[in-house]
């Protein structure tokens, strides 16, 4: 069964930094980008990338080199980030806190032409490769000097479907895998997801993730098509988030569970005046209920919008922010000019309301993995009806018969226990309903152990099963119990399960 909703179908043959181009001709003084050193209008970014995309010319980058970026989220890797669209080169942002062991194997598969880093991470590259690795206190001087409007014959013709990014994922493979992200999905997606969310020129929106994430990287892109302003916020300390949010006069904040709980936290706490934030937007993992309802409590009037997605075609379903009340229980629908079908294991659409794996087409899914041939095939494949790629993308969920997306788990989270199937997902919403419960996290059934449950709580652990008894089938009730001061979580807020995994592998030799 496959649905697709297509009002004003965005086009899908445009260039990243026509974003910023357009955003620059028509509100050229308007705040673009802000971090704590500062602001730039749209009129100084577009003229700081052409700045940036002159350097990389002049140290030999020419279009479909890769350009290597890992530093802080600061007003100067936005530039930088335009610049290498303007100069048809790749960008391919790396988490600040990736390690050695996986920088070399990123690098050695990126091949890139020249690195960009933060003082500290430059020195530790360049002990890791030999690519001549610069620093971004070093090109900035130069970058500014020649900032400023482009002038004739240095215009360089770059196709749609040529490579803007490439983003390395913190998927489950060893290997690295970098999910190639050419312009004309970059910016059909943004299109499609701001037809959903709207974003305004009064807006501001609060942005605590690093542009190595997709999250972080397409609300600059939102943030254009909005002529919004983005307050890049990822060095804020935790305590101070709410005072920056009120001093910048925040509208929207893009959230994942751990952060949301966090803010709903600290407003309880915060004596001064609410932030004027009209929209929350989550993604990484579901919110559960009781988180929702906290930040409708400490926020009257946000919405919370549930989306769901994954970087290889960016975003899959989005609930509208006026029906947010409506369907609890579904991520939304599909997003403008694509397509949501549900396939059984044989590849057949399954009939409404039944589980399946959840199957994408659209303008917006990417070509496949960066020289990981066998995993592009695997997960990419020609659908026979229209020739194009589908995304099959071993989540699975379910359609209503309006089309609107119900998610039940990835093919990792699900699993038989007493002869039932059940997934993580249902075993942790039952556990966050309990009053008491910060966070919770359950493990499947390993070799060594039985299904476990983690959770951050002062409950006793036998108090909190009695409580998921009452919640869940019996099969469904983890054998184990156990309290933590702090849950793990992965460097974009999800769940660490495979870290408490082999904690209880551990404990039980």
């Amino acid at each position: 069964m496959g649905h697709g909703i297509t009002p004003a179908e965005p086009s899908g043959s445009e260039l990243v930094h026509s974003l910023l181009d357009e955003a620059a001709a028509e509100a050229p003084s308007a705040c673009a980008v802000r971090d704590d050193s500062g602001a730039w209008s749209y009129r100084q970014l577009a003229e700081l990338s052409h700045g940036f995309a002159r350097r990389l010319r002049a140290l030999g980058v020419r279009p479909g080199d890769r350009v290597v970026v890992q530093a802080e989220t600061t007003r100067e890797l936005v530039a930088m980030f335009f610049g290498t669209s303007r100069s048809g080169a790749v960008f391919v942002p790396l988490n600040p806190a990736m390690k050695q062991f996986h920088l070399r194997s990123v690098i050695a598969n990126a091949e890139p032409r020249l690195i960009v880093a933060d003082t500290a991470a430059a020195e530790r590259l360049r002990e890791t490769t030999a690519v001549p690795v610069h620093t971004v206190d070093s090109l900035w001087p130069d970058i500014a000097r020649s900032a400023g409007p482009p002038t004739a014959g240095e215009h360089v013709e770059v196709a749609s479907d040529a490579i803007a990014a490439l983003i390395y994922t913190s998927g489950s493979t060893a290997s690295p895998k970098a999910v190639i992200s050419p312009h004309a999905q970059v910016t059909f997606a943004s299109r499609a997801i701001q037809a959903e969310l709207a974003y305004r020129p009064d807006d501001v929106v609060f942005c605590r993730f690093p542009m190595s994430w997709d999250y972080g990287l397409y609300k600059v892109l939102l943030s254009c098509l909005g002529r919004s302003e983005l307050v890049l916020a990822g060095q804020e300390s935790d305590l101070s988030l709410i005072r920056r949010m009120r001093e910048t006069g925040t509208t929207i904040v893009p959230v994942v569970p751990s952060l949301a709980t966090m803010i709903a936290t600290l407003v309880g706490r915060d004596r001064g005046a609410l932030p004027p934030v009209r929209l929350f937007t989550n993604t990484g993992a579901a919110l559960p209920r009781s988180t929702i309802d906290a930040l409708r409590e400490a926020f009257p009037g946000a919405r919370v919008v549930r989306q769901f997605g994954q970087t290889e075609c960016k975003r899959i379903a989005i609930m509208p922010p006026e029906l947010e009340h409506e369907r609890p229980d579904s991520v939304g629908r599909p997003l403008p000019g694509t397509e949501v079908r549900i396939l059984d294991e044989d590849g057949r659409p399954v009939p409404t309301g039944r589980s399946g794996e959840i199957v994408v087409l659209g303008p917006h899914v990417m070509p496949g993995y960066w020289r990981s041939p066998e995993l592009t095939a695997a997960t990419f494949r020609t659908d026979e009806a229209t020739g194009g790629l589908r995304l099959h993308t071993g989540d699975y969920g379910r359609l209503d018969e309006d089309g609107y997306l119900y998610f039940d788990g990835r093919r990792d989270d699900m699993f038989k226990r007493k002869g039932l199937r059940m997934s993580v997902l249902e075993i942790e919403a039952a556990a966050m309903d309990i009053p008491g419960i910060r966070a919770a996290t359950a493990v499947p059934p390993g070799r060594e152990h039985d299904l476990t449950l983690f959770v951050e709580t002062d409950l006793a652990p036998q108090a909190v099963l009695r409580e998921l008894a009452r919640r869940l089938e019996p099969a469904k009730v983890p054998a184990e119990c156990r309290a933590l001061a702090e849950l793990p979580l992965t460097q974009h807020g999800k769940n660490e399960r495979r870290q408490l995994a082999a904690m209880l592998e551990g404990s039980h030799r």
